[in-house]
């Protein structure tokens, strides 16, 4: 048991430093362990911080445990600060309050849940509800920026925050050695530097003449981003490739199987981001580009220098019109989350792919493969059914797909990864009152073909 609280010094150096401990701390792995080593966060404490689905959560969270945490929490949180490397705000917290100035009151704006209606835009009468004013409170509160005391907040205020209040800027937490050397033996090989190539491909605004039906993917601009960041910090070489037609991403996927530095990678990923129908996408021309064409062009025969290495896909698209309307669970606890729908559209499906056999080029018969191996897919919605996506902070797959990645890729497969994706969006639910999408469902599904565990070994490099 912790003797008492915080020292009333330290609440209150915590409270002067609170706006920008909550934008620019990093709540990471070291500095919950060091402060788990002082025996100032319990290990139920730590999961619950590290639980929370942005840096800002996590931070406030953090933030607002510690003034409970004893006398030590404080010198404790500032050494951690340094082991962490973030000096600044160490030395934010301890420099005299003669330099900082007086403690001036500010409006002070709790953490906000996803952005209600279908335009991606908070009421006024909700923000008013979740605003209160702070001037000596023991408990910091976080916000994306100062505002002076009695000042209205805009709905440009609010928009902004919603931005700043993402996902992105989390690291992703590295894999240790001990982890990398007690697993990479039962699975695929991935230590390459870059650890693969990645594609990413994001139709976002669509010709209004050749395809007039097919409206802009607000947020998916967004989505991209998420990929290129998040695969760059997991050692990939990623390509970013915005508003194509339907040819220019066979050109482009055609291109990308052809690099010949697949031979020297351990791996591949590949995300397409469009308007899709089951078993196709469209580009930004109307026309559609088929799945299978594009699994196929992967495949053992047809992308000899990935045989046998893992290649991952990402499919953010709808798979049919169908709006899930979801079923009420027994005793099941109410939510709200508020994030707005994708476009519905419909097509049909997909061609099947041709066989194709292998023959050795010597008398004596070599080893064979399928046609078909070592692929993981994910969907972001099932068969027939439509996806969502916030026109703020982007889709939900990808939202959880970049959340999971970062906290969980250190430990954790990839297949298992995808299961979490699917709990995480089985949680979720649309939040549109007066429209056929208010309290709308999406579940996700991945298939796989991957004949070993696919650890991404994060931030790992052997030593030879």
């Amino acid at each position: 048991m912790l003797e008492c609280g915080m020292l009333e010094r330290d609440k209150r150096a915590l409270r002067r430093g609170s706006n920008i401990l909550i934008k620019q701390l990093v709540v990471d792995e070291l500095l919950i362990q060091s402060l788990q080593a002082d025996d100032i966060l319990t290990e139920s404490m730590a999961e619950t911080i590290m639980a929370e689905q942005t840096s800002q959560k996590r931070s406030w969270r953090l933030i607002l445990l510690l003034p409970k945490r004893g006398p030590r929490a404080f010198s404790s949180f500032c050494s951690a600060l340094r082991e962490t490397e973030q000096q600044h705000l160490h030395d934010l917290l301890t420099q005299s309050p003669e330099k900082d100035g007086k403690d001036t009151p500010v409006e002070i704006i709790q953490p906000e849940e996803e952005p209600e209606g279908n335009t991606g835009r908070l009421g006024m009468p909700t923000a008013e509800k979740k605003r209160e004013r702070c001037v000596d409170s023991s408990l910091p509160f976080p916000t994306q920026e100062e505002i002076a005391a009695k000042r209205g907040r805009t709905h440009e205020a609010m928009e902004f925050s919603l931005d700043a209040d993402s996902p992105i800027n989390t690291p992703v937490l590295p894999c240790t050695p001990d982890f990398y050397l007690s697993h990479c033996h039962q699975s695929y090989k991935m230590n390459s530097s870059p650890r693969g190539l990645a594609l990413v491909i994001s139709n976002v605004t669509f010709d209004p003449c050749a395809a007039p039906d097919l409206d802009p993917r607000k947020g998916g601009e967004v989505d991209d981003e998420v990929l290129r960041k998040v695969f760059t910090e997991l050692d990939y070489l990623v390509t970013v490739h915005r508003d194509l037609t339907a040819q220019d991403m066979r050109s482009c996927i055609e291109n990308f199987c052809s690099q010949p530095d697949h031979r020297t990678v351990d791996s591949c990923v590949v995300c397409l981001l469009s308007h899709g129908v089951d078993g196709a996408i469209y580009g930004t021309d109307g026309q559609l580009l088929q799945l299978d064409w594009v699994f196929k062009s992967f495949d053992n025969a047809h992308c000899p220098l990935l045989q046998n290495k893992p290649k991952v896909f990402f499919i953010q698209a709808c798979r049919g019109e169908e709006m899930d309307c979801g079923v009420e669970q027994i005793d099941g606890p109410v939510r709200t989350c508020s994030p707005c729908c994708e476009q519905l559209d419909a097509g049909r499906e997909g061609q099947g792919d041709a066989q194709c056999r292998q023959r050795g080029d010597i008398g004596r018969p070599r080893i064979k493969l399928p046609q078909r191996s070592d692929m993981i897919c994910g969907f972001a919605s099932l068969k027939g059914t439509a996806a969502m996506r916030n026109t703020k902070r982007g889709s939900w797959f990808i939202q959880e797909l970049n959340t999971t990645l970062r906290l969980q890729a250190r430990d954790t497969h990839l297949s298992d990864i995808m299961v979490q994706v699917n709990r995480r969006i089985k949680e979720r639910e649309g939040y549109a009152p007066g429209t056929a999408h208010h309290r709308c469902k999406e579940m996700s599904e991945f298939t796989s073909s991957l004949c070993k565990d696919l650890y991404l070994f994060p931030k790992y490099q052997p030593q030879y």
